[in-house]
Order: C-alpha cells, then structure tokens, then sequence
C-alpha cells in the first residue's frame, strides 16, 4: 500500500503505545487550545513522552474564515496563552507561504497552445 492510501476498515487499529488524553480550553473569543496528555492504556499518566499542546483559531480571508491549527512550544496553559500571538502569526505566514508556492507550481504546469514544439503546433509560411 503506499503512503497516502487510506487503509481499509479491516487494517486500522488503535497504535496503543500512542495513546492521549484530550483537554479543550477556549476564551469563547478567537482560541482554542487542546491539550493532549500522553496516557497508558490503563488510561494513567505516561510521564515517558511529552504533553502537546495545540492551538485553533480562525483567520478571516477574503474567501471567509480559515481555520489554523499549530503546535504550541508551551509546557502549561499559561504558557501557551502568552506565546498564542506570535504562533498565529507564525501559522499564518507559513499557510501564505504554502499558497504562494502552490500558485507557482500551479502556474509552471500551464501548458499554453504553440508553444514548445511537438506535433500539434501550428506552423506559419
């Protein structure tokens, strides 16, 4: 199977070495922050990895909202609170940066009639 197929019902199954604890806080404003505590499967603590904090937010585009969802470098709540600001505009700049470099890659496939040779091109006396 390669890398992007989706697996089938019959192949998915629970990774039980990666399993997290999901916690949703928001200011019912502009943030979302989900904490992911690693657990056991006994559901206890696994102290072994690290806890993940993410953040959501959505960015108002001339096409409507966008959602945005990164990673946060922040060991507790607070701290992901005081760093939020700079990883929305880091996020931002980075889903900018990938739009741009798709338009690029959309426009270098153009394929334009006449041009470059080949058999089909119209040839002028």
């Amino acid at each position: 199977m390669s890398p992007d197929a989706t697996p089938g019902p019959e192949q998915m199954t629970v990774d039980t070495n990666n399993l997290y604890r999901e916690e949703t806080f928001t200011d019912l404003k502009v943030a979302s922050l989900r904490r992911l505590t690693p657990i056991k499967l006994d559901g206890s603590a696994d102290p072994s990895r690290k806890v993940i904090i993410l953040g959501q937010t959505h960015v108002m585009t001339r096409a409507g909202p966008v959602p945005l969802d990164f990673e946060l470098d922040a060991e507790t709540l607070e701290d992901a609170a005081r760093k939020f600001p700079q990883a929305v505009q880091a996020a931002v700049t980075e889903m900018i940066d990938e739009a741009r470099r798709m338009q690029r890659e959309q426009a270098s496939s153009l394929i334009v009639p006449g041009m470059g040779g080949g058999p089909n091109k119209i040839q002028m006396p």
